[in-house]
């Protein structure tokens, strides 16, 4: 049985953190088709797109026997499609076209607060100590990360984009940690499709700028056709990513899935580095670090709390001696 237990946690702790590295390439591949005059809305259809063309009859051929069950699933999954593909990534995405990559990450990863901010709404329990002190953290990070000073401080627009970012990121470790009986694949093959019909129907009426640039983009200082940026997209960023990302999320739970999610900065911040030769300024790299201290203790404030409420269960649900 501890066998069992550790395989299946060590799976988990390696989807999460390739799903996360995964999840990191995103950023530096599509800003360079966004300098390369391509729109940060096409560059999300494309990756969507084509994600889903890749992943979705692969997803419905694993529930042949059981279709029924997608249906069943539909409300969870088109939710899951419009705040963690949709806003999420159109939001990332358009936040790069004005703020370095790790800025717009950072700000993105608030959406664990928001998380717990959204269930102190709804629960009205207060939260461990070292969650208000992580929330704190969290707030003054972003301070920081936004230099008031105004020296460095990032467009307000990008800001904007990057906090919608947060709310789709908030969406995906509510909903990918939901029980369901559907696998990791075919979930994020019919989350991606309603994300991509959401762009869609954003781009057809307007209200998202759509359109393609050049045909070779920069990457570590060398031209490259841009459809090498674009597969990376689709086949590492997305489709890669997701399904590791919700297998990760299943076998670890939020909290713990939540934890190694943040490493995805730190790939980001890397691969920006070494694709793009893009790094944060000082002060907002002192600034992420206090927002990834703000989110930790967050996530342990989070972790003591459930380990309490299991425990409170527990007792209520012990048998009551007869005298």
């Amino acid at each position: 049985m501890v066998e069992v237990v550790r395989r299946t946690i060590g799976i988990g702790v390696a989807a999460m953190l390739l799903g996360s590295f995964a999840f990191g390439t995103s950023g530096p591949f599509a800003k360079s088709l966004i300098e390369a005059g391509w729109s940060p809305g096409a560059v999300v259809l494309v990756r969507m797109a084509g994600a889903t063309l890749l992943l979705l009859p692969l997803g419905l051929w694993s529930v042949r026997q059981d279709l029924r069950a997608v249906r069943r699933e539909l409300p969870l999954l088109f939710w899951y499609g419009l705040l963690a593909v949709g806003a999420a990534q159109l939001g990332y995405f358009q936040a790069i076209e004005h703020l370095t990559i790790g800025v717009a990450l950072l700000i993105e990863y608030l959406g664990i607060v928001v998380v717990v901010l959204w269930v102190w709404a709804l629960s009205r329990r207060r939260p461990h100590v070292l969650t208000g002190l992580g929330i704190v953290l969290a707030v003054l990070g972003l301070v920081l990360v936004l230099d008031i000073s105004g020296q460095t401080t990032p467009s307000l627009v990008g800001v904007a984009w990057a906090t919608l970012a947060a709310v789709g990121l908030a969406g995906h470790y509510v909903l990918a940690g939901r029980e369901t009986h559907l696998p990791p694949l075919t979930f994020a093959a019919v989350g991606l499709l309603f994300g991509t019909l959401a762009l869609v129907v954003l781009g057809g009426l307007g209200l998202i700028e759509m359109h393609t640039g050049a045909g070779a983009v920069d990457l570590a200082g060398s031209a490259v056709p841009a459809w090498v940026s674009l597969a990376e997209l689709v086949l590492v960023a997305a489709a890669a990513a997701y399904v590791l990302g919700i297998l990760g999320t299943r076998r670890l739970g939020s909290t713990l899935a939540s934890f190694l999610g943040l490493t995805e900065v730190l790939f980001a911040v890397l691969v920006a580095w070494v694709v793009l030769g893009e790094l944060p300024g000082l002060w907002q790299l002192v600034g992420g670090v206090v927002i990834l201290g703000g989110v930790v203790a967050v996530r342990l404030g989070e972790a003591r709390d459930e380990r309490r409420r299991t425990a409170e269960q527990v007792d209520l649900d012990a048998p009551v001696p007869v005298p």
